[in-house]
């Protein structure tokens, strides 16, 4: 494990991503769009395939897998429409919290930091996901993918959210899985974390520009100490 070296040593809050971070999703994604090609009489997708389409918001996963599987894009609206469908009725049945997560966020709480998770995914999926793995209750704000103009890796969501906790951009921790995460971070004046483990568009993700790397969100809490 690495020492971190903030721009600021006296952190306020840390926004946390969700997909690929705090949960692995990636089964969920599988069910639900494979139900979703079904539905509409299109060929099924592998998983390793989403894997590398996950991180850019649902709209972007959608239009990605029709693209993967030969649709033509007129078909956007229906596949949208059935995806929601199917993925709110499995939502968190076929994911699982990535281990040390709970305690990476029960630490980050104890050292005082206010808590935000910010994800690309819509709003209506991620509150009732955290919900169903019992990680509501670190968060004083979750805001999803749908609730700015933008999504990261735009700094914009960032920014909002900061503004939301009342923390400074320098002194709130970022802490995702990509690219997205580490570009949107760069961009807002955000010190950045990426886990090892997560969805970074089938790239390394310790080539990307970051402030440190850690193996589970415990080690990242520590890192901070």
């Amino acid at each position: 494990m690495h020492s971190f070296q903030s721009p600021d040593p006296g952190f306020q809050a840390a926004i946390i991503d969700l997909d690929g971070t705090m949960v692995d999703t990636l089964g969920d994604f599988a069910v639900a769009l494979n139900r979703m090609l079904e539905e509409l009489s299109l060929p099924l997708i592998e998983p390793s395939a989403i894997e590398r389409m996950v991180g850019k918001g649902s709209e972007h996963l959608i239009r990605s897998v029709l693209a993967h599987v030969g649709a033509p894009p007129t078909s956007y609206e229906r596949a949208w429409a059935s995806y929601q469908q199917h993925y709110l009725a499995i939502n968190g049945h076929y994911s699982t919290v990535y281990p040390g997560v709970v305690e990476g966020l029960r630490a980050l709480r104890d050292a005082g930091l206010k808590l935000a998770c910010l994800t690309n995914k819509p709003t209506d999926f991620a509150r009732p996901l955290l919900e169903a793995k019992g990680l509501m209750e670190f968060f004083e704000v979750v805001f999803g993918g749908d609730l700015f103009e933008r999504k990261k890796p735009d700094p914009l969501p960032l920014v909002k959210t900061c503004e939301a906790l009342g923390s400074a951009p320098a002194r709130t921790l970022v802490v995702g899985d990509s690219s997205n995460d580490a570009r949107a971070a760069r961009a807002a004046g955000c010190p950045v974390i990426l886990v090892t483990y997560g969805y970074n568009h089938g790239e390394p993700v310790r080539r990307v520009d970051a402030d440190g790397y850690a193996d589970s969100l415990a080690e990242a809490a520590a890192m901070l100490s």
